[in-house]
């Protein structure tokens, strides 16, 4: 029996239709830090996929509470220097139950900035335990007809004497119509201590 919507077959006989589009991650390329001063990925972004997605596994800093960040780059150059306008806020909460804080975060955005653009809105804890985690979303970074936007949301232990969970949410674009085709992570101090990136295209 098949399930016909607006003159269309959907499903077949229990399974989708061969013309039915369906979504999924494609698993490009991962990469490990181990006291690395960055992450780049210089390849496998290009028209194949309309968007790409990193995920970011355990992300552990070297440095006292530095932020996370990233940038972008287009052909072979490697000056990571893109201009962003880009809005950011969080909402964090203390292990010890003293304090809580939801709102927007003005030193994590950028107005036509070229800086590497904040994945975290505050410094990872560098105690052992602590990390990141969470993802970002580029939409079709091979456009050469739109500004190339981004969405971001991250997850980490911070603080010293009291540690937090803080929650960071991150959006903006690149304003630029050449085609992206090159991100670069890293702290804004210190290196990567460990941690893995995954790269993937959205099917």
């Amino acid at each position: 029996m098949a399930v016909v919507s607006g003159g269309t077959t959907l499903i077949d006989n229990g399974a989708l239709d061969a013309a039915v589009p369906t979504g999924s991650l494609i698993l490009i390329s991962e990469q490990t830090a181990s006291a690395s001063a960055n992450i780049s990925f210089t390849s496998g972004i290009d028209s194949t996929y309309d968007s790409y997605v990193f995920k970011f596994y355990d992300i552990h800093p070297s440095a006292t509470s530095p932020k996370f960040t990233f940038q972008a780059d287009t052909g072979t150059n490697t000056n990571y220097n893109q201009t962003i306008t880009s809005t950011s806020f969080n909402a964090y909460h203390s292990e010890t139950d003293s304090s809580s804080f939801l709102g927007y975060v003005t030193d994590s955005d950028q107005a036509q900035g070229t800086a590497f653009n904040p994945l975290s809105n505050y410094g990872v804890a560098t105690v052992d335990d602590s990390s990141l985690v969470g993802s970002l979303h580029i939409f079709n970074p091979s456009s050469t007809t739109f500004v190339k936007h981004f969405i971001a949301n991250t997850q980490m232990m911070n603080g010293g004497g009291t540690l937090y969970s803080v929650e960071s949410f991150h959006a903006g674009y690149f304003n630029t119509t050449t085609a992206l085709t090159r991100f670069q992570f890293k702290f804004a101090s210190g290196n990567i201590d460990s941690g893995t990136i995954k790269m993937y295209g959205v099917k």
